[in-house]
């Protein structure tokens, strides 16, 4: 088995966290020289992926994202480039990939060949992905993946031009939730140089007990991830992260809706780059196949110098 296979592999299995602090490592005082922006600071989104489908689908979900994406596209407001921590990259320690031309990866099974076919040709991004390593002696260099579907099947409707360079980094499944959170904000600096940080996940993310119910024909939402749901989005609008790193004291609903943390962990990483008083804006809001929740924010709502406003 080489590495890439065992890499898409790994995400179907449970890791026990390890206690690793983030703290323990040193972090990179100097801060590298990025490639010039077209924009000023970049906001910060988070995506509630879904099915892999939703690359092919005209939904509400997808013309969220859509609009989500058109002021991007006005001048002087591309992105540098994309980086997006992606539910479907898990490794041990973190890496991020320096691939010149990211591969479109199909990692799922059992959906139309359309699907199989697609392509998202976005060039990848070497240098900032290599300036993105030197934030953090926790970040590793990786040429061993490319586009998995929580980063092509959205792009394709925020930018399906497929113009902006994207890279990826991974998520260290062996490490508890304030690793994560914690990590994020040593990105900080990337959006200051015109990068787009994307997390994609899934807030609740249960999908054995949704196909349970799809089966019978029923694609109302569970109580339990409706209430969850509900209770993330009071804990992001109140900005109490912390209590969203230690999901488990939200009780039943808590456990029922992040069987896994693979889809949940991104969400930290769109937070942990929110600065103090910046505005988290809800861009899409639902429940779906009974323990799937979409929800898509944003944070940062304006760039710098009110060179971008939400339209």
């Amino acid at each position: 088995m080489d590495r890439k296979t065992f890499l898409k592999s790994l995400a179907l299995l449970p890791f026990a966290a390890w206690n690793m602090k983030i703290q323990d490592f040193p972090k990179i005082i100097e801060q590298p020289a990025f490639a010039k922006a077209t924009a000023g600071k970049m906001p910060v989104l988070f995506v509630g992926h879904g099915s892999p489908m939703n690359a092919l689908e005209d939904n509400a979900f997808t013309q969220s994202l859509k609009k989500l994406g058109e002021p991007f596209k006005k001048e002087g407001r591309k992105p540098a480039a994309i980086l997006v921590v992606s539910a479907h990259w898990l490794t041990r320690g973190t890496q991020v990939c320096i691939s010149p031309k990211p591969e479109t990866i199909h990692d799922f099974g059992g959906f139309p060949k359309e699907l199989f076919d697609a392509q998202y040709p976005a060039p990848g991004s070497p240098e900032l992905a290599k300036e993105t390593a030197k934030l953090s002696a926790l970040i590793h260099e990786s040429d061993d993946w490319g586009l998995d579907h929580g980063t092509w099947t959205i792009l394709m409707h925020l930018f399906p031009d497929a113009d902006v360079p994207v890279f990826q980094m991974s998520i260290d499944y062996y490490q508890p939730m304030q690793y994560h959170l914690d990590l994020a904000k040593q990105l900080q600096s990337l959006r200051e140089k015109g990068v787009l940080i994307i997390g994609s996940g899934n807030i609740v993310h249960n999908l054995r007990m949704s196909m349970e119910r799809l089966r019978t024909g029923d694609a109302r939402p569970y109580d339990w991830a409706v209430e969850f749901d509900t209770w993330v989005n009071e804990k992001i609008a109140g900005r109490d992260f912390q209590s969203l790193v230690t999901y488990e004291k939200a009780g039943k609903p808590g456990k029922l809706s992040v069987p896994t943390t693979d889809h949940y962990i991104p969400m930290l990483y769109s937070l942990g780059l929110a600065d103090d008083k910046e505005e988290i804006k809800q861009a899409y809001e639902e429940v779906t196949m009974g323990g799937i929740s979409m929800r898509t924010f944003q944070v940062g709502v304006k760039f710098e110098k009110n060179l971008f406003c939400q339209e």
